[in-house]
């Protein structure tokens, strides 16, 4: 199952032509993870995430270029990859309905106590399994 968040555009995002600048799309698919792993209303300390996950690698693919407009973003977020200490999320990023840029992030479980990465707990893989669907095309 995909998770939706509608993400703003910042005037600051802008660049001298007015184009949403290509870093940051990065910074809005942040914006999902930290709504689906962080603030969704239904998570709690052991299936949302919060012990700690870092970046692992990004990729990124635009489509269309964006203008800054006071509508905000759709952003539809999912998991797959789900390994013992690593898993993926993508992004579908829609300007207006249009798609305008995809791309995936490998998620990283760390235990910043101990400063090293950790395995995926029994219940984070079940709340990452309500989100898990095939890579997009």
């Amino acid at each position: 199952m995909r998770h939706t968040v509608h993400v703003p555009m910042r005037w600051s995002d802008t660049d001298a032509y007015q184009h949403i600048n290509n870093v940051a799309f990065l910074g809005y698919f942040e914006m999902a993870r930290v709504n689906l792993f962080f603030e969704h209303p239904t998570h709690d300390e052991r299936t949302g995430m919060r012990r700690g996950l870092v970046v692992h690698s990004h990729e990124i693919s635009y489509k269309r270029s964006v203008l800054y407009d006071a509508e905000p973003l759709e952003v539809q977020i999912w998991v797959s990859g789900i390994r013992a200490a690593s898993f993926t999320c993508h992004y579908e990023l829609f300007d207006h309905g249009r798609l305008a840029v995809t791309g995936s992030t490998v998620l990283v479980p760390f235990d910043f106590a101990l400063e090293r990465p950790r395995r995926i707990t029994p219940e984070e893989k079940a709340f990452l399994l309500r989100y898990a669907d095939e890579p997009a095309a």
